[in-house]
């Protein structure tokens, strides 16, 4: 089992990120994937998620209209396009499938840190 994500950073409001995850074909193949996120002192949710082919996304509604999810099925990738962040999108980024399972493994995710 391989979840391996990237891309997170240090960044001033209204900037941007790319976040790009790696998951192993037991993991990517076949299911809906999705962005998760961990803000400090909160539970992990679900940002957004997109469906095996690619043609369903899912986004909590913070994040509408800023952050595109989008997955590569050749090379096992899903990335997140966010855009317009805010304080509010500080935390650290995992990916995994969605639904996920309660006893899943989980990567080491990125830190998204959003300053004012």
């Amino acid at each position: 089992v391989q979840l391996v994500e990237s891309g997170g950073g240090l960044v001033q409001a209204g900037g941007s990120l790319r976040l790009s995850c790696v998951a192993s074909g037991s993991i990517f193949s076949f299911n809906t994937m999705g962005w998760y996120r961990q803000a400090p002192g909160k539970q992990r949710e679900l940002v957004a998620d997109i469906s095996s082919g690619g043609y369903s996304t899912y986004y909590t509604d913070s994040v509408k209209g800023r952050f595109t999810i989008s997955r590569d099925n050749a090379k096992n990738t899903v990335y997140l396009q966010m855009n317009s962040l805010n304080p509010e999108d500080t935390g650290v980024y995992y990916c995994n499938a969605s639904p996920v399972r309660p006893s899943a493994y989980w990567g080491r995710g990125t830190q998204v840190t959003v300053s004012v």
